[in-house]
């Protein structure tokens, strides 16, 4: 599918026709574009387009290059970012001459975002080049929402693993919070894979701005793009090692109830232990017992036992070690 946009110098105005190129629109959006719709407008333009194999290419020269006067970058993005598992996927993002191209095959919120907002409010878009940076600007601020929610629930996480419970009524489900916090750590490391695309395509928006000779105030916001990326990315540090403190303090609350239970069957046992050896004793064939054919030689046993069993228990109670 084909999207486009025009301006008038203040707002973005989406185009009547969809599905074809229109090379006077200022924006082109290419959504899960066919060959049959990429190859016309690269004619038209005069560039090749990358296709989705070209976009998944992990060298930086693969994703950020000038051909032809054009240039190409291409960042990884998440969509469905309201899940713990967001949908990852590469974003170009072609300045060619007057025009912007962006080719997508998933859904950043951004993208429907960021024309409904510059479609009501006058955001100063006179040309692609601002087209681009405000998009641009609305994705920082969508990922910087990402982690502030992530941030948000990892400190709900951290206060259920620290709360004090009681465990006979209500048992810390730690499993639960493990498997919370293994999402929250692929959320964030995703996160902040795209804002290290971002940060690269940032330095070199940059020196296409220069050739470019763009206004000054574009040039300070591709700056301040660069600045929110990178700080984002040390906020996004932050977390993975805050989530990295949450595990180990959630094996070390299992490895505490572990022990918490280990020491009550080694109570047990030493409790049991005197009784056992008592009857064991008494429970020995020999033939001179003296006890066996006393009177009274039972109930002495069977007090005794008890004695032994109950004098360890209260001495564990006395020095709190139940």
């Amino acid at each position: 599918m084909i999207r486009t946009f025009s301006t008038d110098q203040s707002r973005l105005q989406p185009d009547d026709t969809v599905g074809s190129p229109d090379l006077s629109a200022t924006w082109i959006d290419l959504v899960n574009p066919s060959p049959e719709e990429v190859a016309p407008l690269g004619d038209l333009l005069g560039i090749t387009i990358p296709d989705r194999e070209d976009m998944e290419e992990i060298e930086v020269s693969s994703r950020l290059y000038r051909e032809n006067g054009a240039s190409f970058m291409t960042a990884i993005l998440p969509a469905q970012t309201d899940e713990d598992e967001p949908e990852m996927a590469p974003v170009s993002f072609i300045l060619s001459g007057r025009h912007l191209i962006t080719v997508r095959y998933h859904d950043p919120r951004a993208f429907t975002t960021f024309p409904t907002q510059a479609q009501r409010t006058a955001m100063k878009l006179p040309d692609a080049d601002a087209v681009l940076v405000g998009l641009l600007e609305a994705i920082i601020d969508r990922l910087a929402d990402v982690l502030e929610r992530a941030g948000r629930d990892i400190d709900e996480v951290s206060a259920s693993i620290f709360r004090k419970t009681d465990t006979k009524s209500e048992p810390q489900n730690f499993q639960g919070v493990l498997e919370k916090i293994g999402r929250k750590g692929d959320l964030n490391s995703h996160i902040r894979d795209s804002l290290m695309t971002l940060e690269r395509l940032a330095g070199f928006l940059g020196h296409v701005a220069s050739e470019r000779e763009l206004g000054q105030d574009l040039r300070e916001r591709i700056k301040t793009l660069s600045r929110d990326a990178r700080s984002l990315t040390d906020h996004s540090g932050f977390l993975s090692q805050k989530i990295t403190f949450m595990l180990d303090a959630s094996l070390g609350m299992i490895n505490i109830e572990q022990n918490a239970t280990i020491k009550i069957f080694s109570v047990v046992a030493v409790i049991f232990l005197p009784p056992t050896l008592i009857a064991s004793i008494y429970g020995m064939n020999f033939e001179y017992m003296p006890e066996l054919s006393w009177l009274y030689g039972y109930p002495f046993a069977i007090g005794l036992m008890v004695a032994a069993a109950i004098l360890p228990y209260f001495y564990f109670k006395y020095r709190d070690w139940l």
